[in-house]
């Protein structure tokens, strides 16, 4: 192949490679669309969106004990103003605390619950819980009503996985790093 027919060829793969990456292009392209972030619930009940709602399971492979704890992450929106006052997990948790209850939602505006701690925590579970399993998940709103719904059990891994505790801090009193007196030396003489 000469070298005029190279140039030739790749000048024309150069402008054929924009042309066909662009065939999804259009108004109605797969990308447009919203993907939530996981494979959580999103759903629209009585003017409330809810959206990516799951709970954070253990690592992969592992569960979380009877008597655990586990949190719960979503989004919510409310077309009307309106409060969210508690949240259940009937047989999976005993009790569920809604740690800033109640979480106002006003007309039109996102609010993100999804951490980086859980605003809503399962208390003593009542099974033990790993990822990909689906738990009940009741919401109580002031305006909207009971929501039920089923969201999924997230392993803890990849962008899900919260962030590490603090390193712990030391109290009481503080230990000093002073030198030894070297094993030789003579004990203080007593005063006069």
């Amino acid at each position: 192949m000469t070298r005029f027919a190279r140039c030739l060829l790749l000048g024309a793969l150069a402008m054929l490679v924009p042309a066909l990456a662009g065939c999804e292009a259009g108004a109605d392209a797969p990308t447009l669309a919203f993907h939530p972030a996981s494979n959580g619930t999103t759903t629209v009940v009585n003017g409330i969106r809810i959206d990516n709602a799951f709970v954070l399971g253990p690592a992969i492979g592992s569960s979380l004990p009877v008597g655990g704890q586990a949190g719960a992450f979503l989004a919510l929106t409310a077309q009307n103003h309106d409060q969210l006052v508690s949240a259940a997990a009937p047989g999976t948790a005993t009790s569920v605390t809604l740690t800033n209850a109640p979480v106002t939602l006003p007309a039109g505006a996102l609010v993100d619950m999804s951490g980086p701690a859980p605003q809503i925590v399962l208390n003593n579970l009542t099974s033990p819980l790993s990822g990909g399993e689906t738990v009940e998940l009741v919401l109580t709103f002031t305006t909207a009503g009971i929501v039920t719904l089923q969201v999924p059990v997230e392993p803890a891994a990849y962008e899900y996985s919260p962030p590490p505790p603090p390193a712990p801090t030391a109290t009481g009193s503080h230990k000093s790093k002073a030198r030894s007196a070297p094993a030789s030396s003579a004990s203080p003489a007593a005063g006069p």
